[in-house]
Parts: C-alpha cells; structure tokens; sequence
C-alpha cells in the first residue's frame, strides 16, 4: 500500500459545476432505511444485515441483554465483554479484546499518586500484574511456564506521566521525590524524570511480555502514541512542523538519545492507539473540525510510525466537555466508522465508559449510526485488500486550518472508492468538490453534512505530465547542505523530503527554482533518503552525510 498526498482539490460550496458527470460509471453505497432505536439501554442489531469488515474494529460498548454476540455477525471482529454463555460457542480466543485498567494504580505508589517515577515499590506492582495475567488466564500455562492468555488484543492504560516539561517540574519539590533528584538543575531534572518514566513504562510492559504467551496477541497502550491528543493547536503549527519537529512528540516513545521515536516502550508495543474523542457539539463551530481532527490523529502518528494506528473512538463527548456525557450526531457516528480506513487506520476501537453503561439509563441511537456506516463501508471491502493506494489530497491538518470539505480516496486497479464530507456546511447546503487522480476527474455533490461514499470506474489511466525528469543532486556524500538541481523546473508542485532510514521525514522543502539546497549540517551523520515527489510521480537518491 501507498500513500499520495499530491491530488489536486477544488471546491465550490452552493452550487453544481456538472462537467465530468458522465465520465465514469459510478456506484454508491446503499442506506438502510432503519428507524433509530428510541427506548433506552437498547441496541437493536437486527436491522442490520450480516456483514464483515477487511480490518479489526473492536467493539468495547455495552451488550444490554445481547447472548449471540450479535456485534461480530455486523462488522465488528472483536468483542471486549463477552458472556459466559458465548465463550467457546460464539466467541473464540481470537475475537476477545481485553484493556487492563489500572496498571499503575491501586497501590498507592508515587507513580500513582504524583506521577513519579521514583521510589516505587516494583515488587508490589509485579505482584499486581502477575495476579492479572493469572486471572485472565484461568492460572493456565504453556509448557514454558507462560501465561496462556485467551484474547488476541490486549490494551494497557497506563496514563500516569507528566506530560509537559512544566508539569514535570510541578513535582521537583514534592518530598516523595527523592532527594538525590530534587537537588538536580532544573533541565537535569526533567531529562531525569523522561528517561526513569519511560523505562518505568518499559519495565512494566516487559514484564507482561516475559510472563505470559503473548503468541498472535497485538499489545497496545491507550494513548501512548507520538502525537499526543490535541485539538485546538493542530492548525497552530504546519503539517511540515508537526511531522518533523520532534518537540511534537510524546517523549515516552522517543529513543534514549532522543533524536527520534523509539526506545524501550516504543519497541515493545505491536500497534498504536491514539484517542480520537470529540470535545464541541453542533452548533459550536470548534465542533466542524471534528472529522480533520479524527484524520489528524490518524495521519500524524503514521507520518511518525510505520507501526499499525488503530484509533480509540467514542460515541459521546469527552469528559471535559461541557457536552459530556451526550451522544455525538448521527453523521458524526456514521463519518467516524468510515474515514479513518481512507487515512491508513489499521482498524478502530469502539470504546465505552463502563461505569456510564452501569448507572445510565441513555438511548443508544449513535451506536445504530456507527454501525450503519461500517455497513455501508462493507459493500466496498474489496477496495482494501490486495494492493490498494491511499489519494489524500491535502493533509487533514491543512483541511481544519482553511475549514474545507473532506474527501479521501482509495483505488484498486482501475477503480476508485470516494468518502467525502463537508462538516462545515448547513443542513441543506449543497457543495460541489471535484476529486481527481492522474488523468481522471469527476465532480461530486454534497448536501448538507452527509457522508458519501461512492466507487468509480476509472477505465485507463494516465499520468497528467511526464514523470519527474532526471535531477541531480550534490555533493553526495556531503557534510553541510545538498544542491537539488532540475534540468527543467517542474510545471506543477515539487517537494523535496529527506527521510531517515526508518522512512520518517526529517526534511521537507517545496521547490520553487530550478537549483534548491537543504541544509544537513545539523543532521547525524548515516544514510539518508532524498524523495523528489509530485503528482506525477517521484524519484529517491540515496545520501550519505559525513562527519
């Protein structure tokens, strides 16, 4: 799978352009006509018909009086609560997905208590994380003496660090920090506290790994991703700044040099698991950015990883907001089980707050509408499988800062799958956007904030110029800065993007003239990867820097 982030985007809000109409044969996703469910503490799953998903969404909201396990029979893979009546018949190993709350809580540990990383007592935690292991497991074992877990996801929530250099040093003179630490520099202190913190969370993943068979199980961790959620400052810094700049990232998954991500957590988890909870409902306008943001959280960790993304969503507000604890709008539910697979997501994790499905009594109608969205998506499964290009226009970051329609696009072969959205628009609204790739185009249309999702036969398709003409680029190997000459400056947008030797951007500089120069000297030396890239397609050079 690829991604390209050069389509060309239009778009024009109230009104129909209608050229390129006739230029594909297209097909749109069928909708159910279903009548939300209205009586309280009721999910009614028969309305939907059986279908299945090409990705793992796991379903972590409330059963009610469900014994059939009726979510894996409609587009989910997972279930997190499960029946004793259905384990073995209906639910197998394989489809149990387990988050274990309170890892670093419930003993009163200065972990728990001011988030420090010192003075723990570890023996008392492993205890705590033996007796987990054994009770998940029924106290059985593999012939290696290992813990035979019987799920195939496990989610640790942790949650307990400072995340802010201020927060951080909020704690310097709490007594329960010990001494030794409390008379360090101010910086010292803080470059103390990331590294004890992040071999902390190491040593406490370490142990579950060392413990139990985690054979076939995925290991994530809530929220311990290298672009922790944000929202309002996502248009503060440019898309570049957010995919480069390492003071971005969580530095509980950077390496110990903290030069990139890595280090000892990091290694030890199989997928990520970003939080993607909405904070602002309709009418706030801060509530339109809601499905950029969602995109967001997706693209940015993968700009930073190549490890799996598999997004946490939740059906209501967060628990800061003054909306809290409502339901989101049904197209919000309906977008939010669909786009994130158009934006690389591995999968989706539907989370619940236990507690809320305990003491509520609410109507669960957002559920429906997040499940029809997975049905719809459904009827084009076959768009992901295989090989499969991802066309994302213009980064979702970019999308929130100039409020545009959303649209992303997936082709396979000579086909194209289009979701598009227009979160910004009034009920009714029409908003005409003209999607396109290589040589193909056509024009869509909006009404109001409805999700299409439609697929197009694309017939041949060509590139719209020449591939990229030969460049050159020196000194190779270089110390200080590389020249990127063109022998005939590009027609349409070129970027240069220096890449690491784990694919992450380090660099990224639009080209403008016919000779450009990026600038290395501060940069390690090691092999690096010069991408010379636009629509039409793209070119690498290897590049050693020397020292």
């Amino acid at each position: 799978m690829r991604v390209s982030f050069s389509i060309l985007f239009v778009w024009f809000s109230g009104f129909g352009l209608g050229f390129g109409s006739l230029a594909s044969a297209q097909q749109c996703a069928d909708r159910l006509n279903f009548t939300p469910v209205s009586q309280p503490n009721q999910i009614e799953w028969s309305k939907f018909p059986d279908f299945t998903l090409p990705f793992p969404v796991i379903y972590g909201g409330p059963r009610f009086t469900d014994t059939q396990a009726s979510p894996l029979r409609h587009g989910f893979s997972h279930l997190v609560d499960v029946n004793d009546s259905e384990y073995g018949s209906l639910v197998q190993a394989k489809q149990r997905a387990l988050v274990y709350y309170g890892f670093a809580t419930g003993l009163s540990q200065p972990w728990e208590t001011i988030e420090s990383p010192w003075a723990n007592d570890l023996t008392a935690y492993q205890a705590k994380w033996d007796r987990f292991l054994s009770e998940l497991a029924g106290g059985q074992k593999n012939a290696a003496g290992l813990y035979s877990l019987p799920v195939n996801r496990l989610a640790l929530d942790i949650e307990r660090f400072q995340e802010t250099d201020t927060r951080i040093l909020k704690i310097k003179t709490d007594t329960r920090v010990p001494e030794t630490y409390r008379n360090l520099a101010d910086a010292d202190f803080v470059a103390a506290y990331k590294k004890a913190m992040r071999n902390l969370y190491a040593e406490g993943l370490r142990y579950v790994r060392q413990h139990a068979d985690l054979t076939g199980v995925s290991v994530s961790s809530y929220a311990d991703t290298p672009v922790l959620n944000t929202y309002l400052n996502v248009p503060t810094f440019t898309w570049a700044d957010w995919t480069t700049n390492l003071s971005r990232t969580n530095y509980i998954v950077q390496d110990s040099l903290g030069k990139g991500i890595g280090g000892p957590y990091y290694d030890q988890l199989d997928a990520l698991s970003p939080s993607d909870y909405y904070y602002y409902d309709y009418p706030n306008p801060l509530a339109k950015d809601y499905l950029a943001y969602l995109l967001f959280q997706v693209e940015v960790n993968r700009a930073w990883s190549t490890k799996p993304v598999v997004p946490w969503v939740w059906l209501r507000y967060h628990d800061s907001s003054s909306s809290y604890p409502n339901f989101i709008q049904p197209f919000m539910a309906e977008a939010t089980a669909i786009f994130p697979f158009f934006s690389g997501a591995a999968g989706l994790w539907l989370w619940e707050n236990p507690t809320l499905t305990q003491t509520r009594t609410d109507t669960y109608a957002a559920y429906e509408y997040f499940t029809h969205g997975l049905y719809r998506l459904s009827q084009f499964a076959d768009m992901f499988q295989g090989t499969y290009e991802l066309v994302i226009e213009t980064p979702a970051r970019d999308l929130m800062n100039k409020q545009l329609p959303v649209w992303r696009g997936v082709v396979n072969g000579n086909k194209i799958l289009i979701a598009a959205q227009n979160p910004y628009a009034a009920d009714g609204a029409k908003t005409s956007v003209l999607v396109r790739y290589k040589s193909w185009q056509q024009t869509i249309e909006l009404t109001g904030t409805e999700v299409y999702l439609c697929r197009f036969d694309m017939g041949t398709i060509t590139a719209t110029e020449p591939i990229l003409a030969e460049v050159t680029v020196f000194p190779n190997p270089t110390e200080t800065s590389l020249t990127v000459s063109f022998g005939k400056l590009p027609t349409i947008p070129t970027e240069l993007v220096l890449l690491n030797t784990n694919g992450q951007p380090i660099v990224r500089k639009a080209v403008i003239g016919s000779k450009e120069t990026i600038t290395v000297a501060n940069l390690p030396a090691g092999l690096y990867v010069l991408r010379i890239q636009n629509e039409t397609g793209s070119q690498t050079k290897k590049i050693v820097i020397n020292r």
